[in-house]
């Protein structure tokens, strides 16, 4: 950590922090001088990332998370505030993508499982962060939508939906408690290099060619670009800024 460090001692907590762009997050918040509290459902990837960070010399901790459970981010919220004493900071990144398939062959389970995950996870999390910000005077709060989010994307009707409406949770948090000190933002990846993505891509092929030739910069994020963005929302560098959607999609949604 340095002067110029984005996050310092922030107790930030990251969801969906066993891989992909949640896993990124944790590395750059801890460099940027966050104290990490890391959630997600993996125990031997969350106990790994914590004994990387805490190597580096990060102040890094886990707690085994399912956000669909509103008891588990309630003990999530608990866990950070039980050990540094307060929260500042959280990123709502747990989600997953699910199977491209047109809407008419879809099952209620595919809609069930990502709305699930992917919008109550979301609702579960923000109403106990935001309950223990309010107890410290405030905090930031940036919520993982996509460019799925902001456009259709096709054969995905129920991701689109799931993160159309994070966008709307978003928005509506940041209007409610912006007089009380909590700034809630949202990043909108393009396609990104992750797990979820890998399998997409090999269960379709000629998809990330086609997904790139799409893209104007014509190519994938890494995860640690959209960590970096994030970072930025949470910190104090953007303290006018509340309710808003920021792309990071290499030009995707400008066309």
């Amino acid at each position: 950590m340095t002067s110029q460090s984005l996050l310092p001692h922030k107790v930030t907590l990251v969801t969906g922090a066993s891989s992909g762009i949640g896993a990124a997050a944790a590395r750059v918040f801890a460099r940027e001088g966050a104290r990490v509290v890391l959630a997600a459902r993996r125990e031997d990837r969350l106990a790994a990332l914590a004994a990387e960070l805490t190597a580096l010399g990060a102040e890094a901790s886990y707690v085994v998370t399912d956000v669909t459970r509103p008891d588990d981010a309630r003990r999530a919220v608990e866990f950070a505030v039980e050990r540094y004493g307060r929260l500042d900071a959280a990123f709502n990144n747990a989600g997953i993508g699910g199977d491209r398939t047109p809407m008419h062959l879809m099952g209620d389970d595919v809609y069930d499982t990502i709305m699930d995950i992917n919008v109550r996870g979301v609702w579960n999390c923000l109403r106990h962060e935001i309950s223990a910000m309010l107890e410290t005077g405030g905090g930031t709060i940036v919520n993982n939508s996509s460019v799925a989010g902001l456009v259709a994307i096709p054969a995905a009707a129920p991701y689109v939906a799931a993160k159309h409406a994070v966008i709307g949770l978003t928005r509506a948090a940041a209007d409610e408690y912006a007089k009380q000190g909590i700034r809630v933002n949202a990043v909108a990846p393009g396609t990104t290099r992750s797990e979820i993505t890998a399998d997409w891509f090999d269960r379709n092929p000629g998809l990330e060619q086609m997904v790139n030739g799409m893209t104007p910069q014509g190519r994938t994020a890494a995860p640690e670009e959209i960590a970096e963005a994030a970072a930025w929302l949470l910190s104090d560098r953007s303290p006018f800024l509340t309710g808003v959607v920021m792309p990071v999609d290499g030009g995707f949604v400008n066309q």
